[in-house]
């Protein structure tokens, strides 16, 4: 009886065969431009800014924009509507950074805000206990997520072209040098303010805690 002993080697190249790879080989590199080069890279860059905010208001932000500013084309009550969306969705993303949830002993999710003496339940008439809910206080580092929060959604809403378009239609050189440094500037400041200071809550908008 003859037995075969196939190489890891050998093994490797069935697997890969098998599995589909990310990048294919049959499609020449794409050529870019400088101006393509700094769109894909701002496309990334949203990406990953969106990730640090809660995303129901980053939803709703990039759902609406391109309505509320008419696609870029406003007149008063475009660029109105446009400010009150982006006011909105910014105090949004202060408030929920400012949410925090927990499971009762029956694994139900609960929220809530967090306050000096604790957690101020919202959808749920659940009281903490002491000792649990101190815990859940309102601390000065949770100002600071939520100020930063405010700052990166800044960012994301200067990224857009709608908005850009709506507030500033035909900018300066020096305008626009500062519209396309200062998003990614805010972008950068605010991923190494959350990477050196993460959070530790759980609130409306972000993933929840296995726990």
């Amino acid at each position: 009886m003859n037995i075969k002993i196939e190489s890891d080697d050998r093994r490797n190249e069935k697997d890969e065969e098998r599995v589909p790879l990310l990048r294919n080989s049959e499609v020449p590199e794409a050529e870019r431009n400088l101006i393509q080069k700094a769109i894909s890279q701002t496309f990334q860059s949203t990406a990953h800014l969106a990730n640090l905010l809660p995303t129901g208001t980053v939803l709703a932000f990039q759902l609406l924009s391109p309505i509320f500013s008419n696609v870029g084309n406003c007149d008063s009550v475009s660029k109105a509507m446009t400010a009150a969306l982006v006011s909105l969705c910014a105090a949004s993303c202060f408030l929920l950074c400012l949410t925090d949830s927990f499971r009762d002993n029956k694994g139900n999710i609960c929220y809530g805000f967090a306050t000096l003496r604790g957690l101020w339940v919202i959808d749920g008439s659940t009281t903490l206990p002491p000792q649990l809910a101190a815990k859940y206080c309102l601390k000065f580092i949770d100002i600071m997520h939520a100020v930063m929060s405010v700052l990166v959604f800044a960012a994301i809403a200067l990224f857009d072209q709608n908005v850009l378009n709506c507030f500033f239609p035909a900018p300066s050189t020096e305008i626009q040098e500062i519209l396309t440094a200062l998003p990614v500037g805010i972008g950068v400041f605010g991923s190494m303010f959350f990477v050196v200071f993460p959070t530790q809550r759980h609130g409306i908008g972000f993933p929840l805690s296995t726990n």
